[in-house]
């Protein structure tokens, strides 16, 4: 793995947190995913507006191949 490969997470989350930052000074409001498994609204002044309860996600061993599961129809 080079230097620059070493750093792609460093600079996601750098990344990540400036998108953030700079939606919520342009609109006021960002709307993200939770910890605890909620969609929530936040909004420049503090205020969170739960506005969905998300299903828990799967765990999925490190290395699975997953297949795309046919659509009825």
């Amino acid at each position: 793995m080079t230097l620059a490969e070493m750093s792609f997470p460093d600079l996601a989350a750098k990344s990540g947190h400036e998108a953030y930052k700079a939606t919520l000074s342009r609109t006021g409001a960002v709307v993200v995913k939770t910890s605890q498994g909620q969609m929530v609204e936040r909004r420049a002044d503090g205020t969170v507006t739960v506005i969905k309860h998300l299903p828990m996600g799967k765990r999925v061993k490190p290395g699975a191949v997953l297949k795309r599961a046919k659509q009825a129809g």
